[in-house]
């Protein structure tokens, strides 16, 4: 019911706004409008109000109206930009992550290091025949330094 209500006062609004619509001065000298003047009054017919300037420069210049009248070429290659500014994000993100975790490994391997040269066990190495040897006082000295710049570096 609501809705064949809003018709009806929508088609007569409609019907309404495509009428002539007239200007004309009673006898009393007030300007009156209407759709119809009455006989015998000279009336004047109005003009409906020229379109907004905003709508005839859209089309007008549709390049001009921005980026809501895009050919499907155009809306296909910022498509195509925005997939390949994402996949770049994508790779960057993925190597930073990488990276971090090459970094948080080499940590944990060179305070495991510095952890075993401090801890006073004897330590032993391999010599080029193949051949096991023990660390003496001024090796592991030499080593304990090169450990602690390891943590200093991947620590940080």
């Amino acid at each position: 019911m609501k809705k064949a209500i809003l018709l009806a006062v929508a088609c007569a609004f409609a019907a309404a706004a495509s009428a002539q619509q007239y200007k004309w001065t009673d006898k009393n000298g007030r300007v009156q409008y209407g759709d119809a003047p009455p006989p015998g009054v000279k009336a004047t017919p109005l003009r409906p109000p020229p379109p907004a300037p905003a709508a005839a420069a859209k089309r007008a210049d549709p390049k001009a109206a921005g980026k809501g009248l895009l050919t499907p070429a155009e809306k296909d290659a910022e498509y195509r930009k925005r997939q390949a500014e994402a996949a770049k994000d994508r790779d960057k993100l993925a190597k930073d992550q990488q990276a971090a975790e090459a970094k948080k490994e080499n940590c944990a391997r060179a305070q495991d290091y510095l952890r075993n040269l401090q801890s006073g066990q004897r330590l032993s190495g391999v010599d080029s025949k193949g051949e096991r040897y023990y660390l003496d006082e001024a090796q592991i000295a030499q080593e304990t330094a090169k450990a602690q710049q390891g943590v200093q570096q991947w620590c940080k």
